[in-house]
């Protein structure tokens, strides 16, 4: 019986050497690896690390797109004993240098010359890093650079390990066992430097084992994997299901063929924050506006009749032989061109968390026939605690407690959890440790409660829950996500709580605004100046209204101002999953938001904008605030 996840690899590689485990795109070519090739990899890779000088309580740092040298990577250091950590690309240098010094990196594999100049750059900052390991060697033919290997060259050195030490990787992979730490995983956390979650082997496939006997997925399936690896979603379903099950994992070419990819290979399941639900919604409101009046008439008429049957679902009525023959029509001709183009033709089910979704964008899923649904859990749980069950979909909910998996809601209202698919604890952090997990319960943070047929609902972070003038308590991302059904609003910021009325930050979708406005006519120049055009303004204050339509009085929006720039990552002012640090905002824009609860039709704002080669400018604009009527 395999107790690590290496072990699952090299049980595959015994009983189905021949199938294909692995798929990479190259060159418009996908390129298949067996299981017997994967192990083959990990097998001298991982003896690779060793001649090098890994020792089990090691870490190697991974960084790059989602390619077979990643999970090779992860799963090398495994089989040797050591963990790996999985960092985000477009992290920030201070970031990654934290990470490195604070997880005890001692390799790092990365994929480019892009990464590789980053090491360089703040290689004298890294403690304990001995070796970077490359394997895209493109442009990096000239560096001289001593710490610097190239990926095939490791696993030549661990053929020469082999030799002369006969047997000794075959004796390691055994000797793994359940409790040892298999990853540190960074948490989106909304307030300062992430916290590294230590995951054992035992925690990733109980939570893999525990989804799959609510969700079966079979050998044969495909999945596609897009998502950053260093994201919990994506191990959860690469990693944690992947190797249990044994289905096939494909790797697009780059992160502008995604679409065409998944397209081509027609998975079976995915997983994906809300952002990548909320663009496919985006693309399809866009295409819709640019096509035929025919064409607009036959998809407003498919989406009456498939938000009638989801309607139905939902409420677990059965649809009339009439709906069911004019939903038959409206998916062939209308549903099934759309899903194709989208690449979600074939699935099986589909699963979004990391964030809330808004009830707008899971009913147009199911109205097009999409299986969608919600899940909810934390990087500290493995990522998934709670999901929907198919035919049990409430779209306020997350769904009901995957098995093994125990939730309460303490007298405060926080949602708390317990299963085997708990962390260890944060790495070097014991005070972070103490505060989170008590008495053998995960403190999630999020305010939430538990319905008469044991579905959860989120609320919010529980220190972001609302509590408007007239005393009652409201999510401020239930009113974003309201916004964000806009194929025109990208990002929306609301505040209330503290404050007389609700007012909100929006950052316009610059591609569709953009495109709107060419249509329309108007001319800009760049985001900022878009931003602040008049007729923008009237665009988004129309969706501003809808949502405010289905809003109680007191959570109204008021008054609202288009931001000049985009709310970004890079910036901390979003976690890497595009959760809304929202504190910092509040504090970095505290003269805007001051502006908001002030009489004034405008706010004047200098802000400092970093170029690349590092050169600093002052921007000053004027952003126009906008007052709607709530009553």
């Amino acid at each position: 019986m395999s107790e690590t996840l290496p072990q699952f690899l090299f049980e595959h590689a015994k009983t189905s050497p021949n199938k294909i485990a692995l798929r990479e795109r190259n060159y418009g070519i996908w390129q298949a690896i067996s299981w017997k090739q994967y192990a083959e990899h990990v097998k001298y890779f991982s003896l690779g690390l060793v001649s090098l000088g890994l020792k089990p309580e090691e870490t190697i740092a991974i960084i790059g797109d989602n390619r077979p040298e990643w999970v090779i990577s992860e799963l090398a250091a495994q089989s040797a004993g050591a963990k790996s950590i999985g960092i985000y690309q477009d992290s920030v240098v201070s970031e990654m240098v934290y990470i490195f010094n604070h997880a005890d990196v001692s390799f790092i594999v990365v994929e480019d010359q892009e990464q590789v100049d980053k090491i360089i750059e703040m290689r004298p900052e890294l403690k304990n890093v001995r070796k970077v390991i490359y394997y895209d060697p493109k442009g990096l033919r000239n560096y001289k650079e001593d710490f610097l290997l190239f990926f095939p060259d490791v696993e030549e050195l661990g053929r020469a390990y082999e030799k002369e030490n006969p047997g000794w990787f075959e004796k390691k992979l055994a000797e793994g066992k359940s409790s040892d730490l298999a990853i540190l995983s960074t948490t989106s956390g909304t307030t300062g430097n992430p916290k590294l979650a230590m995951l054992t082997h035992k925690s990733m496939i109980s939570m893999g084992h525990n989804l799959m006997s609510v969700d079966p997925l079979v050998a044969t399936d495909e999945f596609v994997s897009f998502l950053p690896l260093a994201w919990i979603g994506e191990q959860m379903m690469c990693m944690s299901c992947g190797l249990q099950i044994g289905y096939t994992v494909n790797f697009p070419e780059e992160p502008e063929t995604v679409q065409h990819d998944i397209r081509e290979i027609g998975p079976k399941v995915m997983f994906s924050p809300p952002r990548i639900w909320e663009n496919f919604v985006s693309q399809v409101q866009v295409k819709i506006e640019d096509s035929t009046r025919l064409k607009k008439g036959m998809y407003n008429w498919a989406m009456g009749v498939g938000y009638q049957m989801a309607d139905t679902r939902f409420h677990k009525k059965s649809p009339s032989a009439w709906l069911k023959f004019i939903y038959f029509l409206a998916d062939w001709t209308v549903f099934k061109e759309i899903k194709d183009h989208l690449g979600l033709r074939h699935l099986k089910r589909a699963y979004t968390g990391g964030a809330a979704l808004g009830p707008d964008v899971f009913r147009f899923f199911h109205a097009m026939g999409v299986n969608l649904k919600q899940i909810y859990g934390q990087t500290e749980i493995n990522g998934i605690a709670v999901v929907h069950r198919d035919g049990d979909i409430k779209f306020q909910s997350v769904g009901v407690p995957i098995p093994e998996t125990e939730v309460k809601i303490a007298e405060n209202g926080e949602i708390l959890m317990k299963s085997p698919a708990l962390m260890e604890g944060y790495y070097r952090n014991p005070e972070a440790t103490a505060e989170t997990l008590i008495d053998g319960w995960l403190h999630s943070g999020d305010a939430g409660y538990q319905d008469e047929t044991g579905h959860l609902i989120v609320i919010d972070r529980a220190k972001d829950v609302m509590t408007l003038h007239d005393g009652t308590k409201f999510s401020p991302q239930f009113i974003e996500n309201k916004l964000k059904f806009s194929q025109y609003i990208k990002e929306a910021v609301v505040f209330g709580g503290d404050w007389p009325f609700v007012t909100a930050f929006v950052n316009i979708d610059f591609a569709n605004v953009g495109k709107w406005a060419e249509n329309n006519q108007i001319a800009y120049t760049t985001y900022t100046d878009l931003a602040q055009k008049p007729p923008v303004y009237q665009l988004v204050r129309k969706f501003v209204e809808t949502a405010n339509a289905e809003l109680p009085s007191a959570a109204r929006i008021k008054r609202f101002v288009l931001l000049h720039k985009e709310l970004d990552a890079d910036d901390a002012e979003l976690t890497r999953t595009r959760k809304v640090r929202r504190k910092l905002v509040a504090q970095r824009y505290e003269d805007i938001i001051n502006g908001l609860y002030s009489e004034n039709p405008h706010v004047d704002i200098e802000t400092v904008i970093t170029y690349q080669d590092g050169r600093t400018a002052k921007l000053q604009t004027r952003l126009a605030i906008e007052n709607l009527e709530t009553t």
